[in-house]
């Protein structure tokens, strides 16, 4: 499976005020960006760390109404802050919520373990061990499926599930099992390599590994890195924006990148 390259911008809600935010998130659209992410954590995670912050998931249904045409989801969703089933019912309402003319919803399920001590203990959720937090999320993937086809109504179309993180023994697998998308951080050396240790538990599983797109943060000009990690198999490039100012202007040296690419 072949697919086109795609730009997202996780709008990261920390040090701004909601109508920055909303402006951030018009601005992003406006643009061209594929991918509208935001981040599911209670405080930031940078700056001052009691800085202004405002939630994922409400304020993913604001923007699913705001918007258009752009897709829709977090980068990554907790799985440790929601039941699984609340979760599929949430992500269900926004797909709904974000759909128009009679068209599919826009709604990218990104959901990972969770690694943020400070949300879970103020919020009062147990934060366990990397191994208990991997093996919650293992168990919620099924169950948020099955969810999804208990619904009325169902989704509009199957939500596509994006799982965050680059563990080679569990977090691989779980993507090999269940995502559409895989994202990751690192270079393009480190890309090509998790891929293969994806590549071999797909195939453990039965399934193609090509049916995996494979996304990546970017921090660097498309001029500098962008041909190297397409070449390892990256197609959907990730820009972050923080508040208060939420500069786009790296994300649109990749969006006219993407354009450039794309057209061959």
């Amino acid at each position: 499976m072949t697919f086109p390259v795609r730009i997202g911008v996780q709008i990261q809600p920390q040090h701004a005020t909601y109508p920055a935010i909303r402006d951030a998130a018009r601005r992003v659209e406006d643009l061209g960006v594929d991918v509208l992410f935001n981040w599911d954590h209670f405080f930031p995670l940078t700056g001052d760390p009691d800085g202004l912050h405002f939630e994922c998931w409400t304020m993913l249904a604001a923007w699913a109404e705001q918007t258009e045409r752009v897709q829709l989801g977090a980068l990554v969703s907790c799985n440790s802050y929601r039941n699984p089933e609340l979760l599929a019912d949430m992500a269900r309402t926004i797909d709904h919520i974000s759909a128009r003319d009679g068209g599919p919803g826009r709604l990218v399920l990104g959901i990972g373990a969770g690694w943020f001590e400070r949300d879970y203990t103020e919020y009062g959720y147990q934060f366990g061990t990397a191994g208990s937090r991997i093996t919650d999320l293992a168990q919620a993937l099924p169950r948020i499926r099955s969810r999804w086809a208990a619904l009325n109504p169902a989704p509009t179309r199957d939500i596509p599930i994006l799982i965050g993180g680059s563990g080679p023994r569990r977090t691989l697998r779980l993507v090999a099992e269940h995502a559409d998308v895989w994202h990751s951080f690192g270079d393009a050396s480190s890309l090509r390599e998790r891929s293969v240790t994806l590549a071999g538990h797909a195939a453990d599983v039965g399934r193609p590994a090509e049916q995996i797109e494979r996304s990546i943060d970017v921090r660097r000009r498309p001029s500098e890195v962008g041909k190297e990690l397409l070449d390892a198999g990256a197609t959907l490039f990730t820009i972050e924006s923080s508040g208060p100012d939420y500069d786009l202007d790296l994300a649109a040296e990749w969006v006219a990148w993407r354009d450039a690419v794309n057209r061959g």
